[in-house]
């Protein structure tokens, strides 16, 4: 028997409207986060990006909501402006079937308009701590009759040293508040958290067979660093993404090759902590369009990016860290669709490359610069091996290069083509008759 967003509880106005755009089956996590949910359960919820976490809170929360009560009942707190952003847009149209006002605050914007918006009625804000901090002290916000609070990418908070303020923020909500956290891991001060400001939460947790998500296929490319400029131009005129996002380090890095990739022809711009919030919101728009083909970015910019059709990432910077490695190939291969990840490993990085295969307890394909495959340094595997089995001649069957061509996979989400690809180079695929939810 299908399960659909009726048969959890959701009432037919949003159910409607959700299969009205596509949205036909829910996800794991929402099939079993929105029940809980609805019955007033705290919950803290473990599931990889691009798996429909959005809408498994947002749905409950419309549910609880009294349209005809003036004042704030529900908070939802994310790292960044543009999942912040993200958010609104999917919640002001679920809200608006159901006459719920919805107001996003968060920095970069004019702090004015957001006054005088707060001068309103609003029953759902959703917002970065810094703001909600900034509105809360100046007594433009009142959250103390919100019984409704979510913490969304929760580990990338910790990760971006917002702790403190989140938990001044939950000190001033209602003590009868349903708490709901979301992460893809679940850091020790994550789950400390929860300890505290959690009753006994139904403890979900949905991942894939492998730490990282099984549809991203993931290889390394060993280089010297003068060779990874030609190397990444080489690799996205040979695999045509559709949207790609580069990552690096630093601002200045993330810059310095959007520079280097345009002068080669490469429809390429960046996305960083010191462009103007107009700027990153152009760059964004432009993006999620698909009329910029590769985004350039570093991670605090790009924490959280829910974009659909974004088949490959490139690790221009290798990550120094597991939880990085893992938020940044987690923007492709979303909701089933298949991506691919390549990291990019200069010599002096290996100990990174190293702690990466450790913590992710799989040893990944790596290639040289000229593409011939490395067998050397193969680290074990600790749990069930996710490399390719053997064919009739006891030889590994090699993978299936991922080409995307240009495949538009967002067409999926519609059943009409989007008219904003201005790219001619990009083809587009017919829609699926179905799919679940991918936000």
């Amino acid at each position: 028997m299908t399960i659909s967003f009726s048969s959890l509880g959701i009432r037919p106005e949003l159910n409607d409207y959700l299969k009205q755009t596509g949205i036909v089956e829910p996800t794991p996590i929402q099939i079993q986060a929105i029940p809980a949910l609805l019955t007033g359960k705290d919950v803290l919820a473990q599931a990889q990006t691009g798996t429909g976490k959005t809408l498994a809170f947002l749905l409950p929360i419309l549910e609880s909501i009294k349209p005809a009560a003036p004042y704030v009942q529900a908070l939802i707190i994310t790292p960044t402006r543009e999942l912040a952003s993200q958010i609104t847009v999917e919640a002001q149209k679920l809200a608006a079937l159901l006459d719920i006002q919805v107001l996003s605050v968060y920095g970069g914007q004019a702090l004015e308009p957001q006054l005088k918006k707060l001068q309103g009625h609003h029953q759902l804000v959703i917002g970065t701590p810094g703001r909600i901090l900034d509105h809360m002290r100046r007594k433009t916000l009142d959250v103390a009759r919100v019984t409704k609070l979510v913490l969304d990418e929760a580990d990338q908070m910790l990760h971006m040293g917002f702790l403190d303020e989140v938990e001044e923020i939950i000190r001033q909500t209602s003590r009868k508040r349903q708490t709901m956290l979301f992460s893809a891991t679940m850091p020790p001060k994550i789950r400390s958290l929860a300890t505290r400001y959690m009753e006994k939460p139904a403890d979900i947790r949905v991942k894939t067979q492998n730490v990282t998500l099984d549809e991203i296929k993931q290889t390394i490319v060993e280089t010297p660093e003068q060779g990874k400029l030609d190397k990444l131009c080489r690799m996205i005129e040979e695999y045509q993404p559709y949207l790609a996002i580069v990552f690096c380090h630093t601002k200045q890095r993330a810059s310095e090759l959007t520079a280097a990739l345009v002068q080669r022809g490469v429809n390429a711009d960046e996305l960083h902590g010191d462009l103007s919030q107009a700027k990153r919101t152009q760059v964004m728009r432009r993006f999620s369009s698909a009329k910029l083909q590769v985004l350039v970015a570093t991670d605090i910019a790009a924490r959280g990016l829910d974009i659909e059709g974004i088949t490959h990432v490139f690790n221009y910077d290798i990550p120094h860290d597991v939880e990085s490695y893992i938020h940044r190939i987690g923007r492709t291969g979303r909701a089933g669709e298949t991506g691919m990840a390549i990291t990019f490993v200069v010599p002096e990085e290996r100990i990174y490359l190293r702690m990466i295969e450790q913590g992710i307890r799989s040893s990944l394909e790596k290639y040289t610069a000229s593409g011939k495959k490395v067998i050397k340094n193969a680290i074990k595997e600790t749990t069930r091996s996710s490399s390719p089995k053997a064919d009739a001649t006891g030889k590994p069957a090699e993978k299936k290069l991922i080409r995307h061509g240009g495949n538009n996979l967002r067409s999926r989400r519609k059943p009409k083509e989007e008219k904003g690809a201005s790219n001619t180079t990009f083809k587009k695929q017919g829609p699926a008759k179905r799919r679940t939810a991918k936000r």
